[in-house]
């Protein structure tokens, strides 16, 4: 009876435990934490969503049991944006489901598709739902790079060629979380030809396609003709308007894939409750100008944080999309790897941040570093940070330094 169950087996310890656990004690310490950790947006939900949400909420009859794959108008609002948005034609009963979050369907769907001993190919790094998610589900998970281009595409043909199981699907995110990598529809052509060429499923994570800062959008792998033959496209409201907490997303495209999301979700929930799905399908319809605002104060702290860093002595690249920033771990602190350099940026600079490591093995290099806090605590970061990389600070640390009274 002490042996740990099989599928826990599976998953390696959370490695954003070690620095959760240390800022937990800094705070406890009453110390001041700038926490550009975790990619929680810290802006309000819109007014006029939250509203739909209030006046949908005195209803009684909105506290009743809801629908597994989404209300109707959700869904149908889901459609409408994917045709202003991407020209791409969904049908609305058959190619789109309402998950809770784009996280639980994700998984969910691994969960639906997957066999054990399945082989799917994962970018390294990626978001951990990305793997682990089918992980859980008993598949095997073979690493390709993550950066669109031609090393992927060549690393997915290695993979179909000297995977044994051959690989079943594969999953690709851009904008990307960690990296902040795009991909354009070129791109996209690529990829659907090599997967229908080789029979692989496209599940892509199209969680930021409206955290952009350039003149281009962020394409949908669901532009290219022939792509709804073997491709779900994940997207979420909780980036997009600020609504994490709210925990509603999407899935879309192939009818076939999207049935067995379906059914599976089918036996484990009745959806997400109804007036977050009603509040939902009027930020889908509604104003627009949310989206922009938010874009600009994202492109405003990414400009802000980046070239403050650099100035301070952290160079790292300007991201294009996403709402974060993939950070090279500076030269002198390398040696450390990106829990010890968190744990230490932490104890000594009180500014949180991920470690690359825990989007996978080839993150061990970077930090990432969310914009999740206003001008005047991120200016208050970067003195920090400038004050860190100034000072002697040569090696790993155990504890969080106290600050001093």
């Amino acid at each position: 009876m002490s042996e740990e169950f099989h599928r826990i087996r599976r998953l390696p310890p959370y490695v954003f435990a070690e620095v959760n656990s240390a800022k937990a004690k800094a705070r406890a310490a009453a110390e001041d934490i700038i926490d550009l950790g975790m990619g929680n947006p810290d802006s309000p939900t819109p007014p006029h969503i939250v509203a739909k949400l209030v006046e949908t909420v005195q209803d009684p009859r909105s506290h009743r049991y809801s629908t597994s794959k989404g209300i109707p108008g959700l869904r149908r609002a889901l459609a409408g944006y994917y045709a202003r948005r991407f020209d791409v034609k969904l049908d609305p009963e058959t190619e789109v489901i309402a998950t809770l979050g784009s996280k639980e369907g994700l998984a969910n769907l691994a969960t639906a598709i997957t066999s054990p001993g399945d082989t799917i190919l994962v970018p390294d790094p990626s978001y951990p739902i990305h793997q682990f998610g089918f992980i859980i589900a008993g598949a095997s998970v073979r690493s390709i790079p993550a950066m669109p281009g031609d090393n992927m595409l060549r690393a997915i043909e290695r993979a179909v060629r000297h995977s044994v199981p051959k690989p079943t699907a594969l999953i690709v995110n851009f904008p990307s979380n960690p990296t902040a990598y795009m991909a354009d529809l070129d791109f996209y052509y690529e990829l659907v030809a090599l997967a229908k060429k080789n029979d692989l499923f496209i599940i892509s994570d199209l969680a930021y396609a409206e955290i952009y800062f350039g003149d281009k959008p962020p394409p949908s792998v669901l532009q290219v003709p022939g792509a709804k033959d073997i491709t779900v496209e994940f997207t979420s409201m909780s980036k997009t308007y600020s609504m994490p907490g709210w925990r509603m997303g999407f899935a879309a495209g192939n009818p076939r894939l999207i049935s067995a999301l379906t059914r599976m979700k089918s036996y484990l929930d009745y959806g997400a409750f109804t007036p977050i799905q009603v509040a939902a399908t009027a930020a889908l319809n509604g104003p627009q100008d949310c989206v922009a605002e938010m874009r600009a104060l994202y492109k405003e702290r990414r400009d802000l944080m980046v070239n403050g860093l650099a100035a301070a002595g952290w160079d790292m690249p300007m991201p294009e999309g996403s709402m974060f920033a993939w950070a090279p771990i500076p030269e002198r602190y390398a040696h450390l790897g990106s829990i010890e350099f968190s744990k230490l940026l932490l104890a000594k600079a009180k500014v949180a941040v991920a470690p690359g490591i825990g989007f996978g093995e080839h993150g061990d290099g970077h930090v990432r570093i969310a914009f999740v806090e206003n001008n005047h605590r991120l200016r208050q970061a970067i003195r920090n940070i400038k004050g860190f990389l100034q000072a002697d600070n040569g090696g790993p640390v155990d504890e969080p330094v106290a600050a001093e009274i």
